[in-house]
């Protein structure tokens, strides 16, 4: 299977995903269950990618994705520039624990 399906339907799941890349270019580290910091992860480094490239088409790409124009500046000016001279593997996963109410695998996700 290419991708997790959260048991959401396809635009509650893309909006969430939108929306948890939007928040982690911004903070550049959010606290999430395993599974969506996965699916996460794999949205982020290709945003980054883009970003690195730096041309119009990427930046216009990125920002018909993530919801934030403020996101996407800080992504192009700030966050690319970091990476310049990495190949890939531009977040990390950091095991947290379980969730107090379901027990669910909790992570915090952020920008390495």
């Amino acid at each position: 299977m290419s991708h997790r399906k959260f048991n959401r339907k396809t635009g509650p799941r893309r909006a969430l995903l939108r929306n948890m890349v939007t928040s982690l270019m911004i903070a550049e580290r959010i606290e999430t269950t395993e599974t969506r910091a996965k699916e996460v992860n794999r949205i982020a480094d290709k945003m980054v990618t883009l970003a690195k490239k730096g041309d119009l088409h990427a930046r216009r790409q990125a920002l018909a994705y993530m919801l934030d124009e403020d996101a996407v500046t800080k992504l192009f000016e700030k966050i690319a520039p970091r990476y310049e001279g990495r190949a890939g593997g531009y977040t990390r996963i950091i095991k947290k624990g379980p969730r107090r109410g379901d027990s669910a695998p909790m992570v915090f996700l952020e920008l390495v």
